[in-house]
């Protein structure tokens, strides 16, 4: 119980806007980027001083991917040609797993090594295959959902691990939701099939 009681106001609040990102991101709203890009910017200096490396690039590359995602979905909010949602199918998906798990192998290995982390093998794989599934996020690609189902999970071991306590019942949520945004996805899809 000490743990809670000594998370940061800093922790806390990059945790309630993630949750505002992934809230706004299931609907889908242009609107889920600036919640994400406040948060990263808040976890990429939590990380890198609480010694989670692979955490605080990722949140560096969050923050840029931010950007990018807000860019996206504007210009494409813009216009009658809306970003649709796609689904991959079983080819992509496989060479998506299979690429992710070759980088994190080698990034676990790096990390291991060098001694850089708390946790190298969960630090490695949730940081590859987010930045990967990111980019699948930005690109409304609808597996992104189950995706995150997955990483969100393992994150929250890492974060229980390193006593980022607000960060872990984050997780715990974004796992929730990203259940119900795949659901919420799966919808929008199949009426764009219509």
């Amino acid at each position: 119980m000490s743990g809670f009681a000594q998370m940061s106001s800093w922790e806390i609040t990059a945790a309630l806007m993630g949750v505002m990102y992934i809230l706004l991101a299931a609907k889908p709203s242009q609107w889920c980027w600036p919640f994400a890009f406040l948060s990263t910017v808040i976890y990429t200096v939590l990380f890198w001083e609480g010694q989670l490396p692979m955490q605080a690039l990722l949140n560096f590359y969050y923050i840029g991917m931010a950007l990018y995602g807000y860019w996206l979905w504007r210009q494409h909010g813009k216009t009658e040609d809306a970003l649709a949602i796609t689904s991959w199918g079983w080819v992509n998906n496989l060479g998506f797993i299979a690429v992710g798990l070759i980088i994190s192998a080698i990034v676990t290995d790096y990390l291991s090594s060098s001694g850089q982390s708390q946790s190298p093998a969960l630090d490695a794989y949730t940081t590859v295959f987010a930045v990967m599934n990111t980019w699948l996020m930005a690109k409304k690609i609808l597996q992104n959902w189950l995706y995150w189902v997955m990483i969100d999970a393992v994150a929250v071991v890492l974060y229980v691990q390193t006593s980022y306590y607000a960060t872990a019942a984050l997780f715990v949520l974004n796992t929730i939701l990203a259940i119900a945004g795949y659901i919420s996805w799966v919808k929008q899809h199949q009426q764009q099939m219509i």
